[in-house]
C-alpha cells in the first residue's frame, strides 16, 4: 500500500464470495447469487514481468484453448451458465457478472499496464468516470460529501459528467486546479502549496490526465502522488487517465498512482470499432477484509451493469496484441509531424507565388525538445522522466544509439533523452494563425464559440477561418471526433470534444478557435506530412502580409 494511504469507505462492503477448487475442476462458489456479488470473485491478475510488452500483449490472456489447441479466444456469446448443483458451476453464473472474454480481456489489460493486476473493463469510457465517481459515495458521518480534486484541463465528457452529473446529482464537490509544473519555480511551488492546501479530511481523489485533452500538458504523477499519499488530513486516491499515451508509452502505476483508466475506444482497440472504458489496479488495492477497492469496484461494475459485451472485449483484445507496433508506428509518425510543423512555425510557409507566411502560431507535442530553458523543454524533460522502462528502452536503441540487451531498466534509466526529440504517443495540438476565407466552401458564418461571440466577417481574418479551411482540405487526416485509430483524425475542440466546457474556461486553458486538434495515425509519414502542407498552403492564401 501506498505510504500513509488509507482507503475510503465508500460503500458498503458486500460480502466476498469465497472459491475453492474442486477434485473434478469444478469451482464452488459461496454464493447464493441474490447477495449483490453474484459470484464475481476474481483471481488475482497477477502477470509475469519477465516477458516484454509486446509478448505479454500476445500471450497474456490468449492462451491456446486446453480442448481444441486454438490459439486464438473464442467467443462466449452465452448469458447464462448450466450449474452442477446449487452454487457449483465453473466459475460463471450470469455474463453481467463474469464472461470469459471480459476475463480474458481484463487479465490481459493488467499485464500491460506495468504494475497493474487487476483489470475491470466498462462498456464506455464514460461508463468508467461513472462508477468511479459514484463509488465515492454520499456524504459521510460528518455530513460532508466526497471532495474530487481534478486537474482544470480535462476531457470534456468528464467535466461535463462531474459537473453535471455527480455534482448535481451526488453533491460531489469538485474543484478544479492547475495541476502542471508543481514544484518547478516560484509559480510551481505556488501550485504545490495550492495543492497541499486544497486537500481536505473528505478529499477521495485527485483526477489526472497526462497529457491533457488537448492541449497536452503534462502532470508530475510522482510529485502528486507524493503530495497525496503523504498529506496529514487525507490520503486520496490518485487516479491517471492514460488513454492519450496507453500503457505503452507511461506506466503511471508505478509512479505512484493507484489508479489507471483508459478509453480504450482509443489507442487500447486501435481501430475505431470498439466503445469501451477500463480500470486496471495494483496488487495493494485488493488487500484487506472487504476486497478492498479492487472489490468496491467490481461490485459496481456488476452493480450498475455498464459491462462490454463479448464480441467487443474479443475485438478491444485482439486490438491489443499489436499495441506495441502501433503505438512506435504512431509516435514515430507524430514525432515527424511536429517537426514539420515546428518548422513551418519558425521559418514561415513558402506559398507558390513566393510569399513566406506565418500560419502556424504554436506547435504542442511533448517529444519536442524545444530550446533550452524554455517551457517547452521543462516539458520535454518532464516526458522523458515519465516514459515508461519499456518505452525508454525503445527510444533508446531506436532514436539514441544505444545497444539496450542485456541493460536493465536501472541501468537504462541513467541515459539521457535524446537531443533530437523522441516519439510520446501520437497527439498533437497545433494552433492556427488567422486568415480569411479563400473560397465559398469556407464557411464559418454557422459557427459560433459561446452565445456572445459573434461570426467573423468573411472578408474579416480569423483563426476560426483557418481551422475550417485546415479541417476541410486535409484528405488523409478525416474530420472526425475521437483518436488512437490506425487512421489519421483531426478536429476542432472548442465546436466539439470540449463544446461542454464553459467559453471563458476554455480560454483560460488555450482552447481557442485557432486550435486543432491531430490524432496522428499509422499511415506513410511523408503522406501525412504533404496532407497536411497541402492544407497550410490554402490557409495560407488566405493570409495577408
Amino acid at each position: 500500500m501506498a505510504p500513509g494511504l488509507s482507503i475510503p469507505t465508500v460503500i458498503d462492503s458486500p460480502s466476498i464470495p469465497t472459491t475453492t477448487i474442486a477434485a473434478n475442476g469444478v469451482h464452488v462458489v459461496n454464493t447464493n447469487g441474490v447477495n449483490g456479488v453474484n459470484g464475481t470473485a476474481k483471481k488475482s491478475q497477477h502477470h509475469e514481468e519477465a516477458h516484454g510488452f509486446g509478448t505479454r500483449a500476445i500471450h497474456v490472456g490468449s492462451e491456446a484453448d486446453p480442448q481444441t489447441g486454438a490459439v486464438i479466444p473464442s467467443i462466449s456469446l452465452s448469458t447464462t451458465y448450466k450449474q452442477d448443483a446449487i452454487g457449483v458451476h465453473k466459475g460463471y453464473e450470469y455474463s453481467r457478472s463474469s464472461n470469459p472474454n471480459r476475463d480474458a480481456l481484463e487479465r490481459t489489460l493488467a499485464s500491460l499496464e506495468s504494475g497493474g493486476a487487476h483489470g475491470i473493463a466498462f462498456s464506455s469510457g464514460s461508463a468508467t468516470t461513472a462508477t468511479v465517481l459514484q463509488t465515492l459515495g454520499g456524504r459521510d458521518a460528518q455530513g460532508r460529501p466526497a471532495h474530487v480534486i481534478s486537474v482544470n484541463d480535462v476531457y470534456g465528457g468528464t467535466f461535463r459528467y462531474m459537473t453535471r452529473v455527480a455534482a448535481e446529482n451526488q453533491g460531489v464537490e469538485v474543484e478544479f486546479l492547475d495541476l502542471e509544473d508543481l514544484g518547478d519555480g516560484q509559480s510551481g511551488k505556488s501550485r504545490e502549496e495550492k495543492l497541499r492546501s486544497a486537500i481536505k479530511e473528505n478529499t477521495k481523489l485527485i483526477w489526472i490526465e497526462s497529457p491533457t485533452n488537448p492541449t497536452l500538458r503534462l502532470i508530475d504523477i510522482p510529485l502528486i502522488s507524493r503530495i497525496a499519499h503523504s498529506h496529514p488530513l487525507a490520503q486520496p486516491l490518485v487516479l491517471v487517465d492514460n488513454t492519450f499515451l496507453s500503457p505503452f508509452y507511461a506506466s503511471p502505476l508505478l509512479l505512484g498512482a493507484d489508479i489507471v483508466m483508459h478509453s480504450l475506444t482509443k489507442y487500447v482497440n486501435g481501430h475505431s470499432d470498439v466503445v469501451m472504458g477500463a480500470l486496471i489496479l495494483p496488487a495493494r488495492h485488493a488487500q484487506g477484509p472487504d476486497g478492498g477497492v479492487v472489490q468496491k469496484l467490481r461490485f459496481m461494475q456488476n452493480a450498475i451493469g455498464a459491462v462490454p459485451s463479448a464480441f467487443d472485449c474479443w475485438l478491444a483484445q485482439r486490438g491489443a496484441k499489436t499495441l506495441a507496433l502501433r503505438m512506435k508506428a504512431h509516435g514515430e509518425n507524430a514525432l515527424r509531424v511536429a517537426k514539420y510543423l515546428q518548422s513551418v512555425r519558425e521559418e514561415g510557409l513558402l506559398l507558390p507565388d513566393g510569399r513566406r507566411v506565418n500560419v502556424v502560431e504554436d506547435v504542442v507535442y511533448p517529444g519536442l525538445p524545444g530550446k533550452e530553458g524554455s517551457y517547452e523543454r521543462r516539458k520535454y524533460e518532464l516526458a522523458w522522466r515519465v516514459l515508461s522502462p519499456h518505452a525508454r528502452k525503445w527510444v533508446l536503441e531506436r532514436f539514441g544509439g544505444v545497444s539496450v540487451d542485456g541493460k536493465s531498466a536501472e541501468v537504462l534509466e541513467a541515459y539521457g533523452h535524446p537531443e533530437g526529440g523522441f516519439p510520446f504517443s501520437g497527439m498533437i495540438a497545433v494552433r492556427l494563425a488567422p486568415s480569411v476565407a479563400v473560397s465559398q466552401d469556407i464557411d464559418v458564418s454557422s459557427l459560433s464559440l459561446s452565445s456572445t461571440s459573434s461570426t467573423p466577417s468573411p472578408s474579416e481574418p480569423s483563426a476560426l477561418t483557418s481551422a475550417q479551411t485546415l479541417l476541410t482540405t486535409l484528405s488523409l487526416f478525416s474530420l472526425a471526433e475521437s483518436l488512437g485509430g490506425v487512421e489519421s483524425l483531426a478536429e476542432h475542440p472548442a465546436l466539439m470534444t470540449h463544446g461542454s466546457i464553459p467559453p471563458k474556461e476554455r480560454e483560460l486553458l488555450g482552447i481557442g478557435e485557432g486550435l486543432v486538434r491531430l490524432s496522428v495515425g499509422v499511415e506513410e509519414g511523408s503522406d501525412l506530412v504533404e496532407d497536411l502542407r497541402s492544407a497550410l498552403e490554402k490557409i495560407g492564401s488566405g493570409i495577408r502580409n
